[in-house]
């Protein structure tokens, strides 16, 4: 059973660098998916803000120009390594650097165009943001 008292809002970061191609993870906590880096938002931290922290921790980038994408709500699917509720709250940004430093959170990363990313072995909800992303749905 989870710990969980409420749902938990957290932020996913879809990066493209200069060459407009996508960040993508391989993480152990979504075992045999490519995401996108992210996680929860901090008390006091508006969700732009958390997009910007969880991607420098997570792979030491810069990011700019966020852009919304879209909410998705997450309610203990048996894709994530443990049983949760998430509100997902979907951003694109830019960086200049290609320098990625991964912290403990992935184990690898790609550097993949938007269309054939959905090649890939991607979680649903991150397939569901790339097509917002290739349809131009953006606020």
């Amino acid at each position: 059973m989870s710990d969980q008292i409420f749902p938990e809002p957290t932020v996913g970061v879809f990066i493209l660098n200069k060459a407009g191609e996508l960040l993508l993870l391989k993480s152990h906590k979504w075992p045999g998916k490519y995401v996108v880096p992210g996680g929860h938002v901090e008390l006091g931290e508006r969700l732009e803000e958390a997009a910007i922290r969880e991607a420098k921790e997570e792979t030491g980038l810069d990011i700019f120009d966020l852009k919304f994408i879209n909410f998705q709500q997450f309610i203990y699917d048996p894709s994530f390594w443990k049983k949760r509720h998430f509100i997902f709250f979907d951003f694109t940004c830019k960086t200049d650097s290609l320098k990625v430093e991964l912290n403990d959170e992935a184990e690898d990363y790609v550097w993949v165009g938007l269309d054939a990313s959905l090649r890939l072995m991607l979680d649903s909800y991150t397939r569901t943001s790339i097509e917002k992303i290739i349809e131009g749905n953006l606020s």
